[in-house]
């Protein structure tokens, strides 16, 4: 049975692209926040993918849940500074609902691999 690359996953595609836009869109927030919401997203994002490889390369099954979870934990606290850079004005509402709805579909992509893992 071959295992696919954890590259080579959807998941962490999709955690991929969003950290990249999250990366675009912070370009614009102000100068103020770099050390402040701009860090703490853009890490938080990054993360994400950072835990997946991670895990993919420790020893056991369940040492990769575990990373599995840290990086959901990364996606929920990405998914709530995406709300406070909104709620803020730092994004657009045009923007908002798809980078929300891309959050929300990491995660539960995410969910779906720590049970399989289980």
């Amino acid at each position: 049975m071959k295992v696919a690359k954890t590259e080579d996953l959807t998941v962490f595609k999709k955690a991929h692209e969003l950290t990249l836009e999250i990366y675009r869109i912070t370009k614009n927030f102000p100068s103020d926040e770099k050390w402040g919401l701009t860090s703490q997203i853009r890490r938080a994002s990054a993360s994400i993918c950072s835990n997946l490889i991670e895990g993919s390369h420790r020893n056991n099954r369940l040492e990769y849940r575990q990373f599995v979870g840290i990086a959901n934990g990364s996606a929920g606290e990405v998914k709530y500074q995406l709300q406070l850079a909104h709620d803020l004005g730092y994004i657009d509402d045009d923007r908002y609902p798809g980078l929300k709805e891309e959050s929300d579909n990491v995660c539960k992509m995410l969910r779906g691999l720590i049970k399989s893992l289980a």
